[in-house]
């Protein structure tokens, strides 16, 4: 708490908590979406993916010039960005219209992205995971509180808007707060970074070699995006018509999910401050989310739909992305905001790509689409594998300065 950043990052932080709700707001309204664009549930699946393509348009640019101009600007230009989505998507007449704004929310989150976690780990540089994956216990936050939010406006038959204009709301008054907060020097960092790299011998047994691990650390932004986003969309879906459960209760369980989103953020903090390498919960939070959607695929109840519901978001979403950026940044340390760029790349092709998958899917069984979850899951587990044997390989075990 006596960092002078921490304003800033509690700021940045809050940033993603409305990010949780707009990352899942279009599939909780999906029956309106449907109504006012004239569309089906494969229409609205189609603006999702419009989500991932938009990330992928200007992350790795705005990655490389963010460690050119400095982090503000870019956090500030995703937010106003983001804010035009909110509204522009309770205007659209139709799925093409639609489309375009989701585009913009996918660029916003890019921006966003590449200004926001290369400051944290510049305003941190002594626990670098920690300060990564909290923003993943806001995106939770805002996940969890979403479908209450949205659960209250059915209740009270209220327009289904507001949760849209509330997101507007927060961007406003944090951007007002931002404004007069400073931020970490990105060329003091950078400069001490490459001084860093340049002297490895203390740090690295071998020279890390991108080819392999690298390789790995970015495939794995794609698999474990795919992991907690395709659950994120699709999980009230299952519920609902798979297991039967009322439209209530199906979205609720995307709460449970959040909670165990939480809950794996404050425990995986802790854990990755002096105990545990980021680089293993790469490796076991996959793991448990295959075993977890396997059991969700095979064993079709209400009490099975909320426990895994609640285990999918401690492992998948409780941080592996932010985690396996962290790792990415150990080993390559000298290009945060370049190596932001590269891994959420593979994420963008993950929120891209798995809408259009699961939206075909869906016309043969919701039941493949948490199946076809699963094997994901599983290519991930494989590529952690790799990674983990390779990081024991390169890292000195002295420098890591935590447990295997």
């Amino acid at each position: 708490m006596k960092n002078k950043y921490m304003p800033t990052a509690i700021s940045l932080y809050i940033n993603y908590f409305v990010h949780g709700m707009g990352a899942i707001i279009m599939a909780q309204n999906m029956d309106y979406l449907t109504k006012q664009l004239h569309t089906d549930t494969t229409g609205v699946a189609y603006v999702i993916s419009a989500l991932g393509i938009g990330r992928l348009l200007v992350l790795f640019v705005s990655g490389v010039l963010s460690d050119k101009f400095g982090r503000k600007p870019f956090v500030f230009t995703g937010m106003a960005i983001y804010a035009l989505f909110f509204a522009g998507i309770l205007i659209a007449p139709n799925v093409s219209v639609a489309f375009i704004f989701a585009l913009l929310a996918g660029m916003a989150n890019s921006i966003l992205d590449s200004g926001t976690y290369p400051a944290l780990m510049e305003s941190f540089p002594e626990t670098p995971g920690t300060a990564n994956v909290i923003i993943k216990a806001f995106i939770s936050a805002g996940q969890f509180a979403l479908p209450l939010i949205i659960s209250m406006l059915i209740s009270n038959d209220l327009y289904y808007g507001y949760s849209f204009l509330l997101c507007i709301v927060i961007f406003i008054v944090n951007g007002l707060v931002l404004s007069r907060l400073k931020f970490p020097d990105h060329k003091v960092q950078a400069a001490s970074a490459a001084s860093s790299e340049s002297s490895s011998d203390s740090k690295f047994r071998n020279k890390p070699n991108f080819w392999i691990e690298g390789i790995c650390l970015i495939l794995i932004g794609y698999t474990a995006t795919a992991t907690f986003y395709l659950i994120s969309v699709w999980l009230p879906k299952y519920g609902e018509q798979v297991v039967q459960m009322s439209k209530t209760s199906s979205l609720q369980l995307i709460s449970y999910y959040s909670i165990g989103s939480l809950l794996a953020v404050f425990v995986t903090s802790y854990l990755v401050k002096s105990l545990v390498r980021p680089v293993t919960f790469v490796l076991l939070y996959p793991f448990i989310s295959f075993v977890a959607l396997l059991v969700l695929w095979q064993v079709r109840t209400p009490l099975v739909c909320v426990i895994s519901a609640f285990v999918i978001g401690f492992s998948a979403a409780g941080g592996v992305l932010q985690l396996a950026l962290t790792t990415m940044s150990e080993l390559f340390p000298s290009s945060k905001g370049k190596i932001t760029g590269i891994v959420y790349t593979a994420s963008s092709l993950a929120t891209f790509s798995i809408p259009v998958i699961t939206g075909i899917l869906s016309k043969t069984s919701i039941s493949n689409i948490i199946l076809f979850d699963a094997i994901v899951t599983f290519v991930g587990v494989l590529l952690a594998i790799i990674v983990n044997m390779r990081y024991r390989r390169v890292i000195n075990p002295v420098s890591a300065g935590v447990q295997a």
